[in-house]
């Protein structure tokens, strides 16, 4: 134990240190360029030109500081990404509240940018986990922000500001209990209107048939083909499938529905089910061909890689080319996340499958755990983006190309989808491209709220606006 303690004041020590080399390195940078970090992995589609901003170093801010099992919080850099923080977390039977599906997302930009995944409908999103940020501000400060304190503003209002408020330096997490293994129920629908009913009630009751629910999300392959994932914490398995060699996790999905066992897998390969073959857009580089897939190493078969690819594509325009010379109509990237109340859910999947075409879908279902501080309080608790805190939303999410016809705008299916959604009185995830007007973009992600903030915290435009870096290419 002394060992131990000794180890995690020596590792705040440090992180004290490196706050303030830190803060030295912001001030130094030149102050008529925009600021980016600089950090060797990045989960954001959104390929701008980056040439002209100046780099911070915030290699110092990537480790777990410390695990506390009996309060059941962790200390952590906010560059940790959600692989190293799992890994410091199972050992103790723990987990964060909600881990996002791919392993280098950062939990300070699943925080700043949003995250989601199969526990969301029980535990919110990763922000609502979080006790306490320190923030390195765009007015070169580093603050505390916490629910209670002077800086609640910012503890409120850091989600979604995608690091155009500031950088979180260290953040202390809720972690909740977990068991060794999964066990995986997939139900099948034929009707989305059936598909979103259930995700009501079994989100509302945390059970089905009588067996308690700890995860839920689930897959449309096609208009009358949905499945829904119902995961509970088991103590023991009767076997353990693997889908990090040759076998792949969502074609498992329709062979393990309907009557029977269901599937099992351990924790640990439960949480990353969905990177191993990024869900399912590994098909694109050929990695689910047998012959390729035989060849692929499996510490190669990651998210990461596959991202780093694309953005070779982006860069080169590669595929754009093939597409010329092979007399192939151009591809529009359709990479979004999106969120609508489930009661909207099936209108949403009407419309895709009409104008879109793309499949599968990714469907995750999601209930914000923090309330207005008080009766009457703005229903909208994370003001920069405005979910409210008593309803059920689904999350729908695709990642593809999409055959483009002649005379069709720009961008022509990312604005369908965005016109549909803002109709629906939903939101989208702004990890990728996105195509509002400036006025739009602020009236959908609250603007007031959101310059006030800047205002306060980045005064002097040290750091791009979030219309800039989202919505501007920048």
């Amino acid at each position: 134990m002394n060992v131990k303690r000794q180890s995690s004041q020596r590792d705040f020590a440090d992180h004290v240190s490196a706050v303030q080399q830190v803060r030295r390195d912001f001030a130094e940078l030149p102050s008529n360029a925009p600021v980016r970090l600089a950090k060797p992995t990045s989960n954001l589609f959104r390929f701008g030109d980056t040439a002209a901003t100046s780099r911070l170093d915030v290699s110092a801010f990537t480790s777990v500081l410390s695990v506390d099992p009996v309060e059941r919080t962790a200390e952590v850099g906010g560059m940790t990404t959600y692989e190293d923080l799992v890994d410091a977390t199972l050992p103790h039977g723990l987990m964060p509240l909600v881990v996002p599906q791919l392993r280098t997302i950062t939990i300070g930009g699943a925080v700043t940018g949003l995250g989601i995944e199969s526990s969301s409908f029980r535990n919110g999103l990763p922000h609502e986990s979080v006790e306490e940020i320190e923030i390195l501000t765009g007015a070169g400060d580093t603050v505390v922000a916490r629910r209670d304190n002077e800086h609640r503003d910012l503890f409120y209002g850091f989600p979604n500001s995608y690091g155009s408020l500031g950088y979180s330096l260290r953040l202390r997490i809720e972690l909740e209990p977990v068991k060794p293994y999964v066990h995986l129920r997939h139900l099948r629908f034929g009707d989305a209107s059936e598909a979103m009913e259930a995700f009501s009630g079994i989100c509302a009751d945390a059970e089905h048939d009588g067996q308690r629910v700890d995860f839920v999300d689930g897959v449309a392959f096609a208009r009358d083909e949905l499945y829904l994932t119902l995961a509970t914490f088991v103590d023991s398995a009767p076997w353990t499938s693997d889908y990090t060699g040759g076998d792949i996790y969502y074609r498992s999905i329709p062979r393990y529905a309907g009557p029977g066992p269901g599937d099992y897998l351990t924790v640990h390969d439960y949480l990353w089910r969905w990177d191993t073959d990024w869900f399912w857009c590994s098909r694109a580089f050929g990695a689910q061909h047998p012959a390729i897939r035989r060849l692929w190493p499996r510490s190669l078969k990651r998210s990461d890689v596959y991202r780093k690819l694309v953005a070779l594509d982006r860069r080169t325009d590669f595929s754009k080319l093939l597409n010329h010379y092979r007399g192939k109509p151009q591809q529009e990237p359709l990479i979004q996340d999106i969120e609508v109340d489930v009661e909207r859910g099936a209108e949403f999947l009407d419309f895709f499958h009409s104008e879109i075409g793309m499949t599968p879908i990714w469907m995750c279902p999601l209930r914000l755990r923090e309330k207005p501080a008080s009766a009457g309080a703005d229903p909208h608790v994370w003001p920069l983006y405005p979910l409210e805190h008593d309803r059920l939303y689904v999350n729908f999410g695709f990642w593809g190309m999409v055959p483009m016809r002649p005379g069709q705008r720009r961008a022509h299916h990312n604005r369908l989808v965005e016109e549909e959604v803002t109709r629906l009185g939903g939101h989208k995830s702004l990890y990728s491209d996105v195509f509002y007007t400036e006025d739009e973009f602020w009236r959908e992600y609250n603007g007031d709220a959101y310059q006030k903030l800047k205002d306060t915290y980045d005064p002097k435009g040290r750091l791009l606006s979030r219309y800039a870096k989202c919505a501007g290419g920048r």
